[in-house]
């Protein structure tokens, strides 16, 4: 780089910076970094800026100072070594065009090229607009990184971002920023158990987010400092004593809750300041042996809550099951001085740097057995962690196997949806809505033309393009994988068989009309029972599909309507004639605690519902009418499936409690047989005849040597009921019995 570029591209107090963090680097990186590597980047790096590829952000920050200052956060604070170095310096020039991911790996291993594919990868989601407060967001950025380190190297990227802006002008893009480590950067901190970073990130966004807020609690906090350092340092002094005296070797800190913490107890607890307790926690760390953690961890315990008396709702066991992100300590809270409840932490030294330092630390501890993981890959992590020399070198290697079951997808509006692996663009259109799904004709998948079963994979971009004219088809079931799209594709299939089904039904009947014909049902089952349907479904299916022609079928109907004979050595009278009708009114006379609804409650006022007349031994359901009364109707009433799915929340269980206590509940069957008054004789006598059964009114029609009738009895049990439509079926020349 010339001196002109040189003194152009740092202003005088960033050369001193740049020469003191490249000395701070090399200082803590150790040995990581060869001198003859070091040097090659640093020539690559000015080479770029000379050429002006490398340009400040949004804030005027210095590229290479802002990298450098990165590098020292990920190998201080986080652990990490070369690779992860290398990529961080190399990350803007590979942006801007100056290497590619293919030359650095000839140069510099495939290792560190992996690692700035995935910074690549990542910072191409952002391309997309997407609402980053979403669980969806994190967990896309996690599958979509591959290597665990981008994931660090993203997070300690924008901690040093977040440290550097204080003094930015650009409200609008410190905002951004700040409203980004908030919901993205701070709950992936939280996720890999980088607590200390997770803190000042949650902290210096409520300082740049709300400005306020951050300063009157700071002030607070620095206004009660002297007293609460008092109360603290008389606290420990008895315990101080007591764990000394016990021959463990430990120290004791007092920490302040973090500025946001308590902002959060705030709002949740919707006090001020003075309303909130607990500012401080103690925390005892024991420096022992791994073997001897727990033992010396609860003896520490049993000695805090001697001394002070322990609130047994607030402790929490992490040593016998550590969080998933690997954290370990023993919590609990104790009633102090001065009636003040004071929380306790109880680790040791191992515990306390994995907590500090989250998963980096890990790497740390070669050989540490731990008894959960992260996810699946964390787990992963540690059992390798137990069979290798290197520790490093594994780090180095390890790739993440996050989120393989799943993809993430987003709409062009930034939107994010989760969907298991393999879905396709038809289901992405189902799982948006129903009615995009059956009215999708295929997509745009990253600005390209994509067909209905085009698989979907990490990050795409997808717009379903709909037609009003488009329907579902029975192959869609071969192009779906999700459970959802595929019972919604069977509903509108069915939904659509039953419209012409309904549609050719109807069809029939006009052009039978036609004809002066009339419609007989018991005939036409029989019809289409001898063509080979055997499903009614089926054969309207036909009809509506036109491989049926309907004018046949009616001739057909004709000719079976004209076979149906009487027999020639009986004088049979017509059932015609036959009515009974009784003239008073049917009443319910039934006990209300014979029925239980909802949650075991009887005596509740209802009515039997006349849409399917439900007794005594029915399987039942109740549904609250508008009027707030409640209507009890049949598990198999024909209305049943349309109360369950338009007005599922007013239904409520009910079932028949006890015995039957002699209430009569009014039926109505229909009977279908040959033309007979004999017949109609004949039914009226076995049910005269039946104890507790009253019949009280039948209407009959009679059409072509056939009757339908239709009878209402008084009848206090389904058993009863039962047993009557089985002694009706053995009545000579009935056909059907049915209850209504």
């Amino acid at each position: 780089m010339s001196e002109t570029t040189y003194n152009t591209f740092f202003t005088p107090e960033e050369k001193d910076l740049y020469q003191a963090l490249k000395a701070q680097l090399a200082e803590i990186a150790g040995d990581c970094l060869q001198a003859n590597e070091a040097s090659a980047i640093e020539s690559l790096l000015l080479q770029a800026a000379e050429k002006g590829q490398l340009v400040r952000d949004t804030f005027g920050l210095n590229p290479l100072i802002n990298n450098l200052q990165t590098a020292i956060i990920v190998v201080d604070e986080m652990g990490m070594r070369r690779a992860a170095i290398v990529s961080i310096l190399l990350h803007d020039i590979v942006k801007c065009g100056h290497m590619s991911t293919d030359e650095v790996a000839n140069q510099f291993g495939a290792d560190v090229a992996g690692i700035l594919r995935g910074l690549v990868r990542t910072a191409s989601l952002y391309e997309k607009n997407p609402t980053i407060e979403s669980e969806n967001f994190r967990n896309l950025l996690l599958s979509f990184a591959e290597d665990m380190r981008v994931i660090l190297i993203m997070i300690a990227d924008r901690v040093n971002t977040m440290r550097q802006i204080k003094k930015a002008d650009n409200e609008e893009a410190r905002l951004k920023v700040a409203s980004e480590a908030a919901y993205l950067y701070a709950p992936l901190a939280h996720k890999l158990g980088l607590y200390k970073l997770k803190s000042e990130l949650e902290d210096l966004s409520l300082k740049y987010m709300q400005h306020d807020m951050y300063y009157h609690i700071k002030e607070k906090l620095n206004a009660t400092k002297a007293a609460r350092d008092k109360y603290i340092a008389a606290f420990i002094q008895p315990i101080d004593e007591k764990l000394a005296a016990a021959g463990l070797k430990y120290h004791i800190k007092g920490r302040t809750k973090s500025i946001h913490s308590i902002s959060q107890k705030m709002k949740k607890q919707k006090t001020n300041f003075e309303g909130i307790y607990d500012l401080f926690a103690i925390r005892i760390i024991l420096d022992s042996e791994y073997d001897k953690e727990k033992q010396e961890c609860w003896q520490a315990y049993s000695i805090v809550t001697d001394m002070y008396q322990p609130n047994p709702k607030r402790l929490r066991d992490w040593l016998s099951i550590p969080k998933s992100n690997g954290y370990e300590s023993l919590h609990t809270t104790v009633m102090g001085p001065e009636g003040k409840w004071v929380e306790v932490q109880i680790r040791t030294e191992r515990m306390d740097d994995i907590a500090e330092r989250g998963l980096a630390a890990h790497w740390r501890y070669k050989g540490v057995k731990s008894e959960t993981g992260l996810d699946e890959w964390l787990t992963s992590i540690r059992e390798a962690l137990e069979h290798t020399d290197d520790s490093m070198e594994l780090m180095d290697q390890f790739k993440m196997d996050l989120y393989k079951d799943d993809v993430f997808v987003f709409t062009p509006k930034g939107d994010l949806f989760k969907l298991p692996h393999g879905a396709t663009v038809l289901d992405f259109a189902f799982h948006i809505h129903t009615n995009v799904g059956c009215r999708c004709t295929g997509g745009k998948v990253n600005g390209k033309h994509a067909q209905l079963r085009q698989i979907l994979n990490n990050g795409d971009q997808v717009e379903i393009l709909t037609s009003n004219t488009q329907s579902p088809k029975q192959g869609w079931l071969d192009i779906v994988t999700t459970s959802k799209a595929r019972n919604k594709i069977r509903q509108s299939l069915n939904e659509i068989e039953s419209r012409q089904a309904a549609f050719a039904r109807e069809t029939i009947e006009r052009k039978l009309k036609n004809r002066k014909i009339d419609y007989d049902e018991p005939t036409m089952m029989r019809l289409i029972k001898r063509m080979g349907y055997k499903q009614v479904k089926e054969f309207y299916q036909k009809i509506a599909d036109g491989l049926l022609d309907v004018n046949q079928f009616i001739d057909r109907y004709i000719q079976a309507i004209e076979q149906i004979t009487e027999p020639h050595d009986v004088t049979i009278r017509s059932a015609e004639g036959y009515n009974m009708q009784q003239d008073e009114q049917i009443k319910q006379s039934f006990s209300g605690d014979v029925l239980v609804i909802d949650q075991n409650l009887k005596g509740i006022d209802f009515k039997l519902a006349g849409c399917c007349n439900p007794i005594y031994g029915d399987e039942v359901f109740g549904f609250v009418t508008t009027g707030g009364g409640i209507k009890i109707h049949r598990c198999d009433c024909p209305n049943a499936h349309d109360l369950h799915t338009r007005f599922g929340y007013r239904v409520v269980k009910a079932r028949w409690a006890g015995k039957s206590k002699g209430s009569l509940y009014p039926i109505t069957l229909t009977v279908i047989g040959h033309d007979d008054i004999g017949i109609v004789n004949n039914i009226t006598s076995i049910i005269s005849k039946e104890e507790n059964i009253q019949l009280r009114n039948i209407s009959i029609n009679s059409h072509d040597g056939l009757f339908s009738g239709t009878l209402t009895v008084l009848i206090e049990e389904n058993a009863r009921l039962q047993a009557l439509i089985k002694k009706l079926r053995t009545v000579k020349g009935v056909k059907q019995v049915n209850r209504n």
